[in-house]
C-alpha cells in the first residue's frame, strides 16, 4: 500500500466520499479542521460500477476537495485500511483555496493509471443526493470490523 504513517500528524487530501463531514467522523470520531484545496496535476473519475472516485496524475488538470488538517498517525492508519489496495497513499504538493498556500499532503491515488473503468467526472452533490446514506453505513460497519480486527470492540450501546 503506502510508507510507513508519519510520527506526527499530517495533512491529507480528500476528494470524494470523505469531503462528507458524517463520513470522516464515522471514521475518525470526529472531523479535523480542514480548509478547501486544490491538487495540480490530476484528474478525479467516476468509476464504473463503483459509487466512489479516483485520481490520476494528469498534466493540466486540477481536482478540488479539501485538506483535513492535523490526521493523527493512528487516524491515518484508519484511512489506509478504509482506503484499501486499489489505492496507494502518495505525498503531494496542495494549494489552499483561500490563499494560495501551497502545503505537503497525502492523498489517495488510484493505482491502475489505465484503468478502463475510470470514466467521466464524478460529482459530490449528486453522490450526496444518490449514495451518501448508504455509504455512511457500509462506513460504519468497516468501522465496527476494523475495531475487532484490532482487538478493541466498538462502544457499547447505551441501554435506555
Amino acid at each position: 500500500m503506502a510508507s510507513s504513517s508519519p510520527a506526527t500528524p499530517a495533512n491529507v487530501f480528500v476528494y470524494g466520499s470523505l469531503l462528507a463531514g458524517d463520513v470522516v467522523s464515522a471514521l475518525l470520531n470526529r472531523v479535523p479542521p480542514s480548509s478547501v484545496a486544490v491538487l495540480p496535476h490530476h484528474q478525479r473519475f467516476s468509476i464504473k460500477g463503483r459509487v466512489y472516485p479516483a485520481i490520476i496524475p494528469i498534466e493540466d488538470k486540477q481536482v478540488t476537495g479539501k485538506v483535513l488538517l492535523g490526521v493523527t498517525p493512528s487516524e491515518l492508519h484508519i484511512l489506509d485500511e478504509f482506503e484499501d489496495y486499489e489505492y496507494e497513499r502518495s505525498k503531494v504538493n496542495i494549494f489552499l483555496e483561500d490563499d494560495s498556500v501551497e502545503l505537503e499532503a497525502y492523498t489517495y491515488i488510484w493505482k491502475n493509471k489505465t484503468d478502463p473503468h475510470l470514466n467521466g467526472e464524478w460529482n459530490f452533490e449528486d453522490w450526496e443526493k444518490l449514495h451518501k446514506e448508504n455509504f455512511l453505513k457500509m462506513t460504519q460497519e468497516f468501522m465496527e470490523e476494523f475495531k475487532k480486527s484490532q482487538g478493541s470492540s466498538p462502544t457499547p450501546e447505551k441501554e435506555d
